[in-house]
């Protein structure tokens, strides 16, 4: 079983969270394996996907070694569940809601949405492996630096708007890692071009190896 210390060495190795978070199941589990394909480790499936929990098992059996598969979009004991029984090694929620509280007594590493000071310090004390920054597009790199001034040791990870430019960005900024959906995935979750999706996955890998020797 994944744990809090495995999940935050990941970040900081891999630098990039994909959501994936599409309309047709069988175009989301094609997105997750090309992106595998390409080195992405950290793959968030949206529960919001249609049949997200197949999606989900079938995402954590084809992949197996190569990816670290977690479930997204959180928000109720429900969803923990429900994304613990098809197999998601670690969570992500919007906020501090419903769904962060059961995904923390789960005892898998979460990724707590939060915006202000007080729900950063808030989601870490109450069990939170990393911050989900979001969104992100709100303050911009800016904003996290602000916040890492009195929080230098919470693991930011800015979500919302964040595509390869931004991304660097971030890192200057201090992000232990990005997450990026649709300027990541673009329409390959809903069917589209994986061609394209693989051309963007080495960019974001390659700006994300570069923040990570910064």
């Amino acid at each position: 079983m994944l744990n809090h210390t495995d999940f935050t060495n990941e970040l900081q190795r891999n630098r990039l969270v994909a959501i994936v978070r599409g309309s047709d199941p069988k175009a989301a589990l094609a997105g997750v394996l090309a992106l595998a394909e390409e080195g992405v480790r950290l793959i968030e499936i949206s529960l919001t996907t249609p049949d997200a929990e197949t999606v989900i098992t079938r995402a954590v059996e084809e992949t197996g070694a190569d990816a670290v598969i977690g479930a997204g979009t959180v928000v109720t004991r429900q969803d923990a569940l429900r994304a613990r029984d098809a197999g998601a090694q670690w969570m992500v929620t919007p906020a501090l809601d419903n769904g962060f509280e059961h995904a923390v007594a789960l005892g898998v590493p979460v990724l707590a949405g939060a915006l202000t000071p007080t729900e950063a310090v808030t989601a870490m004390r109450s069990g939170a492996a990393a911050v989900k920054l979001f969104p992100a597009s709100l303050g911009g790199p800016g904003y996290l630096r602000a916040l890492r001034d009195p929080l230098p040791d919470t693991p930011f990870v800015p979500v919302g708007g964040v595509d390869a430019e931004a991304a660097r960005a971030y890192f200057a900024a201090g992000a232990v890692a990005v997450g990026a959906g649709s300027p990541l995935l673009g329409d390959a979750a809903q069917g589209g071009d994986l061609a394209q999706l693989r051309v963007r996955a080495r960019e974001f890998l390659t700006v994300c190896a570069a923040g990570g020797a910064a």
